[in-house]
């Protein structure tokens, strides 16, 4: 009877450890687990191609690493994967020729989309799932906030003294605005000039620029950059909180008011409704000292400090009214001395003069955060600055030139009272506009 019981029991007992898992039960044990690729940019989503994406699970206990491709509708379902931490992306690599097919915006660089959440932890129950948004290029933490680069009326209003640009310390984290650098980036004009060397997107060539070095992409990996400007500081001394921003004015006065310019004349604005109030702006551009003849309008506030000014073009900080210029903010990473960075001359066919003016060219590795802005009007459009992995497509003031409107970027969410801004690397959709520009408002 013993032995026939102890038969009994190694029975029950390989049939138990035969059992295969069936539905959510305790312990540890392969589950069922969901990806969900998507892109952030909801107007892109509709154009790009959600299959082929390639999503990548990186074991943190061993290093492991597991890949699958999407479906057509984005997603990866797993049938079986051990619960632990894991480091999951998703990643697509779209051809030039795909993405101006697909999106009509001209680019001769394949495109690539990221995503990743790092040390996800994937439990012991069933049908769980993961989104992940795609974005081209990073995301900062700093963003340009608002670019008032329309100006107000030039009769009635200040016309272009007015302009200013915000950024935004979108983390959760005190930022420090020491050695952030601000600039604009130069680009084609027009579709028509002849005497200059073009791409195949109609911008400019920069690789046939003169004494640029072969071995390097010198139109896909740099910006160029007209206006070049520097918060000062010490390292710690300009503290952001988070959700809070700074504004760089043109010139820091109530432009609503009446002001006495440099050469002595009362300069009075006949609707001050049109213009804005910037004598509370953190920081102004002041380039009188650099000219022989400064602008009238160019006054100092002793109160504001001016930023560095490495170059510059015109007679004081006039963004292009008609908005056909690209905006980026980056940082030193300690290792490159911004100052000595090469510049050079446009690329004309004709050589250029030992007078010719030269521009800094920045590696697009140190770029924070990138605008492009573009004329109201469709038929005003000029080649994009702006790589896809800066900014994708574009924004704008619908009424244009000299309209007092500032194109402004959109909330995306309000956590503990703070706003977060929308940041997805493509301007169509993460801005708006303002009808009336206005210093640290919130659209």
């Amino acid at each position: 009877m013993r032995k026939l019981l102890f038969i009994l029991f190694l029975a029950t007992a390989a049939l138990t450890a035969c059992k295969k898992y069936q539905g959510n039960v305790t312990g540890i044990h392969p589950v069922k687990y969901q990806v969900i690729a998507s892109y952030a940019s909801e107007d892109l989503g509709k154009l790009l191609p959600k299959a082929k994406i390639e999503v990548t699970f990186k074991s943190a206990k061993n290093g492991l690493i597991q890949k699958y491709i999407t479906k057509s509708d984005g997603i990866v379902s797993l049938d079986s994967i051990s619960p632990g931490v894991y480091d999951i992306s998703a990643s697509i690599k779209i051809p030039s020729t795909d993405y101006t097919a697909l999106t009509g915006e001209k680019v001769d660089k394949e495109v690539v989309f990221n995503a990743s959440e790092k040390s996800k932890t994937i439990t012991v129950e069933d049908n769980q799932q993961i989104e992940l948004k795609l974005i081209s290029g990073s995301t900062g933490p700093w963003v340009i906030k608002q670019i008032y680069y329309a100006g107000s009326n030039t009769t009635t209003g200040a016309s272009f003294r007015d302009q200013f640009i915000e950024i935004y310390n979108n983390t959760d984290s005190v930022l420090y605005a020491d050695s952030l650098y601000i600039a604009e980036a130069l680009g084609v004009q027009n579709f028509t000039s002849t005497n200059i060397y073009r791409q195949n997107n109609s911008q400019y060539d920069w690789s046939k620029s003169q004494g640029m070095p072969t071995g390097i992409d010198a139109n896909n990996g740099y910006i160029y950059t007209r206006a070049l400007l520097m918060i000062p500081g010490t390292g710690k001394q300009y503290p952001i909180k988070p959700g809070e921003s700074i504004v760089l004015a043109q010139t820091a006065i109530n432009h609503k008011a009446p002001f006495t310019g440099s050469d002595g004349k009362t300069v009075t604005v006949r609707d001050p409704s049109l213009t804005i109030d910037l004598s509370g702006a953190d920081f102004e551009a002041y380039y009188a000292p650099f000219l022989a003849k400064p602008l009238a309008s160019d006054i100092d506030n002793p109160s504001v400090p001016n930023v560095d000014v490495l170059s510059y073009s015109g007679t004081d900080l006039i963004f292009d009214n008609p908005g056909r210029m690209g905006y980026v903010i980056f940082k030193n990473t300690g290792i490159i001395d911004i100052k000595k960075l090469p510049q050079y001359p446009y690329p004309t066919i004709a050589p250029p003069t030992s007078n010719t003016d030269k521009y800094y060219q920045i590696p697009i590795d140190l770029i924070i955060d990138g605008v492009e802005v573009q004329p109201s009007s469709a038929a005003s459009r000029v080649p994009k600055k702006l790589g896809a992995t800066l900014d994708a497509l574009y924004t704008y003031a619908p009424n244009g030139a000299y309209s007092s409107q500032s194109v402004i970027r959109k909330t995306e969410s309000i956590v503990n009272g703070r706003r977060i801004l929308k940041d997805t690397n493509n301007s169509a959709e993460d801005f708006d506009f303002l009808p009336l520009a206005a210093p640290r408002a919130f659209k």
